[in-house]
């Protein structure tokens, strides 16, 4: 489509959020207003997934509220750690939680199972010591990459040639800071730069320039890879209570969900589906 074209081209209508049924709980309504200030906590791709998940959130809470009230919990608040205090209704539906679901904590086998077939989660990352030279050139700036690719190009030419020159080259061209350490990266982990840098050093043999310039959005980079350290699958032992952590609060989610689902069973819920409701109960 031409420019002309696209710029007279009908734009889509405008998705437009329509509200769905009241929403209530044995006969408490949820009002519109809450369900609307809630929706600010629940990301959504539109609005009527935001209003739904806020929805299921407060008609969740209105549930247990009930059942707090139904059983007399009493409790008393407690600070989280981080200078809050809970509310009181806050700590009658955490007391409401941990007196009614009650999960078995995950025992050595169940943790040696989940590390048997998921090794690869506890693996230390890998090290790369590397060195490079960027020549700067915005990512929307054509000319700009076009000159530093030639550049770096011309460069890695000469490098193939006088590599012990790659210090006194990255003093000389480099816009990076490392420069003055001529070039030198030090120890770079996974995670730790951008991914078409790190894809690189992958596909790199120690010792050598990258045969081509490596493009990332902050330039064109000649890249050294000095020295790969791959990462190492963690002992058991030490990912121990890491994994035991998860496998409880997998349960406990679960747990928690079948708590609400029987709840909701013996409940008369209008406007929102229980059933298909995810996260913590309480917020």
């Amino acid at each position: 489509m031409s420019t002309l074209q696209s710029a007279v081209a009908p734009r889509p209508a405008r998705r437009r959020f329509t509200r769905p049924e009241p929403v209530s709980v044995n006969g408490v309504i949820i009002p519109s207003a809450a369900i609307a200030r809630e929706t600010q906590h629940h990301q959504a791709s539109d609005p009527d997934q935001a209003w739904m998940l806020a929805a299921r959130a407060l008609a969740i809470r209105e549930l247990l509220s009930q059942e707090v009230e139904r059983l007399s919990i009493v409790a008393e608040p407690l600070d989280d750690g981080e200078g809050r205090r809970e509310t009181p209704q806050e700590a009658r539906l955490r007391a409401l939680i941990e007196r009614e679901v009650v999960v078995p904590s995950a025992d050595e086998d169940a943790c040696r199972r989940y590390y048997d077939a998921n090794g690869r989660r506890f693996r230390s990352p890998d090290l790369f010591e590397a060195a490079h030279i960027l020549f700067v050139a915005a990512p929307d700036d054509l000319d700009a990459r076009d000159k530093a690719r030639e550049a770096a190009t011309a460069l890695i030419a000469d490098l193939v040639q006088d590599p012990a020159g790659f210090a006194a080259a990255a003093a000389a061209h480099s816009a990076c800071p490392s420069s003055k350490q001529g070039g030198n990266l030090g120890q770079v982990s996974t995670g730790q730069t951008v991914p078409e840098f790190e894809t690189a050093l992958r596909g790199m043999v120690p010792g050598l320039v990258h045969p081509a310039p490596v493009e990332t959005r902050y330039g064109l980079h000649v890249v050294r890879l000095d020295r790969r350290i791959d990462g190492e699958v963690l002992p058991f032992d030490l990912v121990r209570d890491c994994i035991a952590d998860y496998l409880d609060e997998v349960v406990r989610r679960r747990a928690q969900q079948q708590y609400v689902s029987i709840l909701a069973g013996r409940a008369q819920v209008s406007g929102v589906d229980l059933a298909a409701a995810r996260g913590p109960l309480v917020q």
